[in-house]
């Protein structure tokens, strides 16, 4: 269980090195002048300057930074980022990002690459026992272009898209020789078969194996991707909405103890490594999709902050002060810190209930 923690600990670091790393590349390809590049937060335990750049490792194990001239207080220095153009500065806001978007990508790619197969969209046929072509109109061929008006890209999506509608009643689109075909609203209701002697819930639907090449690999690699973009906005939305709460959601000691799980569960080591790599890359995405939330402290909130004075100084021709910024991502921060250990507190009597 420890061995599992500390692998938490490390996928937590090295997220964290990748999303600085984005800004810190493209800073310097952007000619901003770099102060310091961090890794972790608090007092430094080591630091080595290198032409400009002060390169440190610190001694709380959350977090990190790329310390830029002038980013959030008056410089006049003529490589300040608040002296970059626009453009240059908007890229080098969402590098992070992307670069943990990039990072969840190539380690979906290194995990499908040990799959013998994947499972496609199109249907070969349906259980014994079986109703729902009947109820339904579903016929063997049909490949799964949208359910409930959300588009179908791979497998997963499907059981993500019924699991999501308590109804019992789906509006189904397919692709059926060679053309989208609306089969309107239909009742799919799951019944209960017999998989190898145990018993499951399940629509009774069968669809078609695909074989493995690199398209292959990169296609479920991608798809992956978006499937876990929309997991985040999904849980955003039901989170606005009202369909959960702050129990449902898990913050560092939270995902920390999944990992742990995650790899004490598996069969075997092997499936352990998978699984919580699996996991990394869903944290990677995560991680890239919420910090590009417009929320002030986050990257999302500083971007939109970055085009919005644009467009104040372009129409008033004044410039905003990087210090009046520089406050309203400090509140924000404080209120983030303070919402983290809100729900690690949570987390915490978790362990012990």
């Amino acid at each position: 269980m420890i061995g599992y923690i500390l692998v938490a600990v490390l996928i937590f670091g090295v997220l964290i090195f990748v999303h600085e790393l984005g800004h810190f590349l493209v800073a310097k390809r952007t000619g901003v002048q770099v102060n310091e590049f961090a890794l972790c937060m608090g007092p430094t335990l080591w630091s080595k300057k290198w032409g400009e750049t002060t390169y440190s490792l610190r001694a709380i194990p959350i977090g990190g930074f790329c310390a830029m001239e002038g980013e959030d207080e008056d410089s006049e220095n003529p490589r300040a980022f608040t002296s970059a153009a626009v453009w240059k500065r908007f890229y080098i806001l969402i590098a992070g990002s992307a670069m943990n978007f990039l990072a969840g990508l190539l380690i979906l790619v290194i995990i499908f690459s040990f799959a013998a197969g994947f499972t496609s969209t199109t249907l070969s046929g349906f259980t014994d026992g079986a109703t729902i072509a009947e109820e339904t109109g579903l016929q063997e061929g049909d490949t799964f272009y949208r359910i409930d008006g959300q588009r179908v890209y791979f497998f997963q999506d499907i059981s993500l898209l019924l699991n999501r509608n308590s109804t019992g009643n789906y509006a189904l689109e397919v692709i059926r020789d060679g053309k989208v075909t609306d089969l309107g609203t239909v009742p799919m209701i799951p019944k209960e078969f017999d998989f190898d002697g145990e018993k499951r819930l399940a629509y009774g639907l069968k669809f078609v194996a695909r074989e493995k090449s690199v398209g292959a690999v990169l296609e479920e690699a991608w798809f992956s991707s978006i499937y876990f973009c929309r997991l985040v906005w999904m849980g955003l939305g039901d989170l606005v909405s009202g369909m959960v709460g702050l129990d449902d959601m898990s913050g560092p000691v939270g995902i920390v103890s999944q990992i742990a799980q995650t790899g004490k569960n598996s069969a075997t080591a092997t499936d352990a490594a998978l699984n919580i790599a699996y996991f990394a890359a869903f944290l990677a995405v995560n991680l890239a999709v919420m910090n590009m939330l417009p929320i002030p402290a986050l990257d999302g909130g500083r971007a939109f902050f970055l085009l919005i004075s644009a467009a104040i100084e372009k129409i008033t021709k004044k410039k905003i002060s990087p210090k009046f910024e520089g406050y309203i991502h400090a509140a924000g921060m404080l209120l983030l810190l303070g919402f983290i250990a809100l729900i690690t507190l949570k987390d915490i009597v978790k362990l012990f209930r």
